[in-house]
């Protein structure tokens, strides 16, 4: 769609966001900017335009979504604390989407910067399994480390049964806070 040299701001915005809206997996500032024709930095600039009309776009590991788009399907939400240590986080991971929840975030509580929390939007055992690839071959380091392994999650399932399956199955893998 090399059209979008010549789109202006808004007409581009607009076909990020039916792009948003139609993908099923996200999609990367590069992939969008080659899609458009513009740069990525271009897109950056669009994403936080849109944002701030409270477009719903989250930026995850693997690129942008659209929020809610199908939020029918899942309308409960619940914020557990978790403690554990680097060989328990896949394990953790598997709880939640195991019982059929999603995991939308992670949070510290850090002492001099307050809340930092960003979005994760993990589905599946394929999601937790990409992610736990980034984090070990980016010699990233999770944010737990900074809150001496303690943070929270923001799950979400279509029924509260469900998220009390996933908090059920992190209390038996020894890794939810009391």
């Amino acid at each position: 769609m090399m059209k979008g040299r010549h789109m202006d701001g808004e007409k581009r915005r607009e076909e990020i966001m039916k792009l948003l809206e139609t993908e099923k997996e996200p999609l990367s500032g590069t992939a969008l900017a080659r899609r458009l024709g513009v740069s990525r930095q271009i897109i950056v600039q669009d994403i936080a335009l849109l944002r701030a009309t409270n477009k719903n776009i989250l930026s995850t590991n693997k690129g942008y979504i659209l929020y809610g788009k199908d939020s029918a399907a899942a309308t409960c939400k619940r914020v557990v604390m978790v403690k554990h240590d680097n060989d328990k986080m896949a394990g953790e991971l598997y709880c939640i989407v195991d019982a059929g929840a999603r995991v939308l975030d992670v949070i510290v509580e850090h002492e001099v910067y307050g809340q930092i929390a960003v979005d994760l939007v993990i589905n599946s055992r394929k999601d937790v399994d990409e992610f736990m690839a980034k984090i070990l071959s980016d010699n990233a380091r999770p944010l737990k480390e900074l809150t001496g392994n303690v943070h929270y999650h923001t799950i979400e399932a279509s029924d509260s049964e469900i998220l009390d399956e996933a908090e059920k199955r992190l209390k038996e893998a020894g890794v939810l806070a009391d």
